[in-house]
């Protein structure tokens, strides 16, 4: 097998959670694009359609699914549909996130636990049941979708003179926390061929953000700008790949730099 057929993912089965959203639409085309017959989920089914639609029409097929992922009987459910169309599945990204924290930190304890159901709850589920079929096959690459904030706290600078609020400690609580939860599950789906790694990345630039920001967020980084719509593609697919068999309870910044500081 040649270098650049390692990066092939023709005969993988992959799962993206939360597949329409900013950093969502990149990782399924990435994987799309690199062969894997793709499905994304989430509780939005209307969008996920919508943006299937879209690629259709490209010649990208894409299956979107519905699910919660604070719900358990939900989630077997997406796996037994998965397994029973597909056969097997190779790849999980879980790219799935909740925001209700609206209020930042005076928001009251009942939206934080909303946010854990999704974030830290969820995600235990969901990983325990795909990555529990992958070690029954003996092979398979979980990839969480982490971000900055799981390593360092927000930077106030970087909003200075915008309205932008950037208080959101249920974000970067179950960031941490997934980071680590990233090692725990390298290690014990290591011995069943199964490798989980967690991509952290940088803010992502989109048109609403002012130009203060933009400048004060760029100047943190090493490489001067936000990430782009598909600067996490590259990414996604050596970790999903067998370009990566020997990679896992990795934590990889994708993040121009700015944590190098």
């Amino acid at each position: 097998m040649g270098i650049l057929d390692r990066f092939s993912l023709a005969g993988k089965v992959a799962l993206v959670t939360g597949g329409a959203g900013l950093y969502g639409r990149q990782i399924v085309l990435a994987l799309a694009e690199a062969g894997a017959r793709t499905f994304m989920a989430a509780r939005n089914l209307t969008a996920l359609e919508a943006q299937a639609a879209q690629w259709r029409e490209q010649g990208i097929e894409v299956t979107p699914l519905q699910f919660d992922q604070a719900n358990e009987p939900s989630i077997y459910a997406l796996r037994d549909t998965i397994l029973a169309q597909a056969g097997q599945i190779d790849i999980l990204v879980n790219n799935a996130v909740a925001r209700p924290m609206q209020q930042g930190y005076e928001s009251d304890l009942d939206t934080f636990a909303e946010s854990m159901a999704v974030n830290a709850t969820g995600l235990f589920a969901i990983t325990r049941a795909f990555g529990d079929a992958m070690a029954e096959r003996g092979s398979g690459s979980i990839i969480n979708i982490g971000s900055i904030y799981g390593f360092v706290g927000p930077d106030p600078t970087n909003y200075r003179g915008t309205d932008m609020a950037y208080w959101a400690p249920d974000y970067c609580f179950h960031k941490g926390g997934m980071a680590n939860y990233t090692r725990f599950l390298g290690s014990y789906y290591g011995r069943n061929g199964v490798r989980c790694n967690c991509v952290n990345p940088g803010g992502f630039q989109t048109p609403n953000h002012p130009e203060a920001f933009l400048r004060q967020y760029g100047d943190h980084t090493f490489l001067g700008r936000m990430a782009n719509d598909t600067d996490l593609m590259g990414a996604i697919v050596f970790l999903a790949s067998d370009a990566s068999a020997y990679i896992t309870g990795e934590n990889l910044m994708v993040d121009g730099g700015y944590t190098q500081k």
